[in-house]
C-alpha cells in the first residue's frame, strides 16, 4: 500500500479545486494550476480535503497513485504559499544583477554578460550580488529554472568556483603534486 497516496491533502482557506473527470485544476493568492491525473486514478473531494484512490495494487497503479498524490499537494502548496529555490554565486568578480523582477544580468567569468529571462510565473530576488533567489508558484518550474541558472556555470571541482545550490555540497578534488 502506497503511505504517501493515502494520506488526504487538506485544502487550505482561499485555495478553490475543480475536478473535472481527470483533470484537476487548482487556483490560489499566488496562482492557477491544474493537472491531467492519469485515467486509472481518481481524484474526489471529501469536505476539506482532497482524496486520491487506485482501483487495485497493481504495481504501475501503485507507482501512479503516490505521484498523483504528491503532484497535487505540490499544487495546492504552491498556488497557497509558493516556492523558492535559493543558489550561491563563487568566485572573484561573479555576480548577479537584477533588471526587474523576472530578469537577471550574471557576470561569470565569461568575456560578456549573461542575460536569463524568466519564464511566466517565475520571479528573481537577488538579495546580495551572490545570492539568487527563484520564487514562483509551480514547484516543477521553478526548480527548472534554477536548474539551467546553475548549468550556465557549474560549480567546478578545483576551485569550487560556479553557481551551485545554497545547501549544495561541492567535492573538491587536490590539484597537481609536484615531485
Amino acid at each position: 500500500m502506497s503511505r504517501v497516496g493515502q494520506a488526504p491533502i487538506p485544502i487550505p482557506s482561499g485555495v478553490e479545486v475543480s475536478i473535472d473527470g481527470s483533470r484537476v485544476r487548482v487556483k490560489g493568492p499566488k496562482g492557477e494550476l491544474e493537472h491531467e491525473a492519469p485515467p486509472t486514478i481518481t481524484v474526489a473531494r471529501d469536505g476539506d480535503d482532497l482524496v486520491v484512490t487506485r482501483p487495485d495494487d497493481e504495481r504501475g497503479n501503485r507507482a501512479l497513485h503516490g505521484l498523483t498524490r504528491s503532484l497535487v499537494a505540490n499544487m495546492v502548496t504552491g498556488v497557497s504559499e509558493g516556492y523558492a529555490k535559493d543558489l550561491e554565486i563563487v568566485g572573484v568578480g561573479y555576480r548577479a544583477i537584477a533588471q526587474g523582477p523576472s530578469r537577471l544580468e550574471l557576470q561569470l567569468g565569461f568575456s560578456h554578460p549573461v542575460p536569463f529571462e524568466a519564464p511566466e510565473g517565475v520571479t528573481f530576488e537577488v538579495p546580495q550580488p551572490t545570492r539568487i533567489t527563484v520564487r514562483g508558484f509551480d514547484k516543477q518550474l521553478v526548480g527548472q529554472v534554477a536548474a539551467n541558472i546553475r548549468k550556465i556555470r557549474k560549480p567546478e571541482p578545483y576551485k569550487g568556483k560556479g553557481i551551485r545550490y545554497a545547501d549544495e555540497r561541492v567535492l573538491r578534488k587536490a590539484g597537481k603534486s609536484a615531485k
